[in-house]
């Protein structure tokens, strides 16, 4: 008797989750690529007022960088496994401020295993600068 492989999510599935999530909602992510093959998610986030570390200044809070970073290196590795993960451990290194961009968060999936999988996102401003690295586990038990 085999075991059934999970049911991937696809781009639409994943928005969907997206949009029906109360918090990530807020953030406004908009799914841009979905490459199981490699292991790829790509997903877009406006600048928002309400990420700004101090008013009027342009510059995103860490916060929200690293709630985006988690987000998208969750279904990156959900796409693989069927469903949203929880978090068992994160980290975010910021390399250079945000500033007035929106931003594109890449997540590779290193592993995809039967309890632990784990995520690098890389979050680019618009002109292509790589601004924060993250790496994230996650839990893929039932």
């Amino acid at each position: 008797m085999s075991i059934p492989s999970p049911q991937k999510l696809g781009a639409a599935d994943i928005q969907a989750i997206f949009e029906t999530s109360p918090f990530i909602a807020s953030l406004k992510l908009d799914v841009k690529e979905v490459d199981h093959d490699k292991g790829v998610l790509t997903v877009a986030a406006p600048f928002l007022p309400a990420f700004e570390r101090g008013a009027n200044t342009g510059q995103w809070h860490g916060g929200p960088l690293a709630a985006i970073i988690d987000t998208v290196g969750d279904f990156a590795v959900g796409m693989q496994i069927g469903r949203g993960l929880p978090t068992i451990n994160f980290r975010v290194d910021y390399l250079r401020p945000a500033i007035n961009t929106n931003l594109l968060a890449v997540a590779t999936v290193r592993r995809a295993g039967k309890s632990v999988g784990v995520a690098d996102v890389d979050l680019y401003n618009d002109q292509g600068v790589l601004l924060a690295i993250g790496r994230a586990s996650y839990s893929t038990l039932p």
